[in-house]
């Protein structure tokens, strides 16, 4: 008896551990939008659209950098759409509505960058102040 109560404790620490690792998921950015103009605007921060291309042709924010999810999502085209994207700055992730940012956050995170989803969607950032592309 005493033999299976230790394992099930180890069991269960096993599965308590791989539990908190999901649970660190990627959240949204706590900055401020106000914070995150500060940072572009002290260029120590890029604003990366993850949008699809027909959403960015539709219309996109001026400093914004283009780089849709799925594209991040295809091996092959990962390394060369990352090529460009600095590691020693912040990447504030925008899409339409606050949820592909996540999913690209965690790729990005995955690469080494410091990524902040924002849940401000594409609209919103417009209505808070951020210049659309003319």
């Amino acid at each position: 008896m005493n033999r299976r109560t230790a394992l099930m404790g180890l069991v269960l620490a096993g599965w308590l551990g791989w539990l908190a690792g999901t649970a660190a998921a990627i959240e949204h950015t706590t900055d401020t939008l106000e914070t995150v103009k500060k940072n572009l605007a002290s260029k120590g921060a890029v604003l990366l659209d993850v949008r699809e291309k027909d959403e960015w042709d539709a219309g996109h924010l001026q400093t914004a950098r283009f780089t849709p999810l799925s594209g991040l999502k295809e091996t092959p085209q990962l390394e060369q759409l990352l090529k460009d994207l600095p590691k020693d700055k912040v990447i504030y992730a925008h899409c339409r509505s606050g949820k592909r940012c996540l999913n690209a956050g965690e790729i990005l995170k995955s690469k080494g960058y410091d990524v902040r989803p924002l849940k401000a969607g594409y609209e919103d950032l417009l209505k808070a102040g951020f210049e659309k592309a003319k």
